[in-house]
């Protein structure tokens, strides 16, 4: 029995100090072919915490989540701080699906970018907010107020949908540009009494040809009101680091490769590691003998 308080002193320091070992090493740089940076991260802890709702990493799969769903990352510019997104439910020009529309959470640290566009398609002519009656007919004749324009929607005009499911041209078309979302970036087809969208951010020197567009949506993010980079996450990456956060406060951590958090780079750690683990190594140790020891 001289042994029991010792032992459990050691032991509940060797628990203490496990975790923070383990949690380091959990950021990863890459998801599947799309390569991690700052601001986004693999996981709660890594990256900017703002971000972290938004953008997550699961089975290799980068995804954007709102509160219209969840949708695949199919590239990130880090250079203009753009990434793009594909909505399985979005029209193309090969194929026409129903779709409830996509919205911006209000407080994410996202915008749409300028290179975005946005068309609605087979609209109700009758019923729709988008639509107004000519005051010189009988109410029978409508017409689209958001912009009809013309080569955008000639272009969607000329498709032929290819879906197994609804074959059929568009009906009607107008742009819908992101500044007439309003304050909720909310794009609400069923309220539109809209049957579908599109988007698309690259004409890909093919503007008459809409078969040869990016889909998608094209946000932008900043990393502050100020869009500086941080200078701690630019010390940090500089010595190897991948900047991440303290889930219990959201303040600036930097993971090292060699398994610490540090709050300020990895260059310190490089040296001090080999000590750290050397005395983790002694700690585990001497644990060890002492339950031997109190067993026996």
């Amino acid at each position: 029995m001289h042994f029991r308080f010792p032992s459990l002193l050691l032991l509940t320091i060797f628990l203490f100090l496990l975790p923070s070992s383990i949690q380091s090493q959990m950021c990863q740089r890459s998801c599947g072919k799309e390569t991690l940076k700052y601001p986004f991260g693999s996981g709660p802890g890594c990256g900017d915490p703002r971000f972290q709702p938004h953008i997550t990493c699961s089975q290799q799969k980068l995804t954007f989540t709102t509160h219209t769903g969840s949708y695949p990352i199919t590239s990130i510019d880090y250079s203009n701080q753009v990434i793009y997104i594909s909505d399985p439910t979005m029209s193309t020009c090969s194929c026409t699906l129903p779709s409830k529309g996509f919205g911006l959470d209000w407080n994410a640290p996202f915008t749409f970018d300028d290179s975005t566009i946005f068309a609605l398609v087979d609209c109700s002519m009758n019923s729709s907010s988008i639509c107004k009656t000519r005051s010189y007919d009988d109410g029978s004749n409508s017409k689209l107020q958001c912009d009809q324009n013309t080569q955008i929607c000639d272009a969607m005009y000329s498709c032929r949908p290819s879906s197994i499911n609804i074959n059929l041209p568009i009906s009607t078309c107008c742009v819908y540009t992101p500044v007439n979302l309003g304050p909720s970036f909310d794009m609400d087809l069923d309220k539109l009494q809209c049957s579908s969208y599109t988007g698309f951010y690259n004409y890909n020197d093919q503007q008459v040809d809409p078969q040869k567009w990016n889909y998608g949506i094209a946000l932008k993010y900043k990393f502050s009101v100020t869009n500086d980079y941080p200078s701690s996450c630019d010390a940090c990456e500089k010595s190897y680091g991948f900047c991440g956060y303290s889930e219990a406060y959201n303040s600036f951590l930097c993971n090292c490769p060699n398994g610490i958090n540090t709050t300020t780079d990895c260059f310190f750690t490089s040296s001090y590691n080999h000590g750290f683990r050397n005395g983790v190594a002694w700690l585990i140790n001497a644990v060890a003998w002492s339950l031997v020891r109190l067993i026996l």
